[in-house]
């Protein structure tokens, strides 16, 4: 589930209630199915992954562990040259 299925169009969509909205729904779909536990791993950063992250523990499902798995750069991308007016 992500923001674009939940309705939601535009700029609208990096907001935390949108982000709650979308867990919530995929947390609705995958109860329905009858899954009781689940591991979550989290990427991205941001208040969405916190309103996400709460709507996921005020669910049914127990959840066995947690991870954050946002991808971080060891040395980066190299920068582009300096400007020259």
């Amino acid at each position: 589930s992500f923001a674009g299925t939940c309705g939601f169009r535009g700029t609208r969509r990096g907001a935390p209630f949108v982000a709650q909205t979308a867990a919530r729904n995929a947390i609705q779909i995958v109860v329905d199915q009858g899954m009781q536990r689940a591991k979550v791993m989290i990427k991205g950063t941001g208040l969405g992954r916190d309103a996400a992250l709460r709507a996921i523990r005020r669910s049914r499902i127990l959840l066995s562990f947690i991870r954050n798995v946002t991808p971080m750069p060891h040395n980066g991308c190299r920068p582009p040259k300096k400007r020259r007016v």
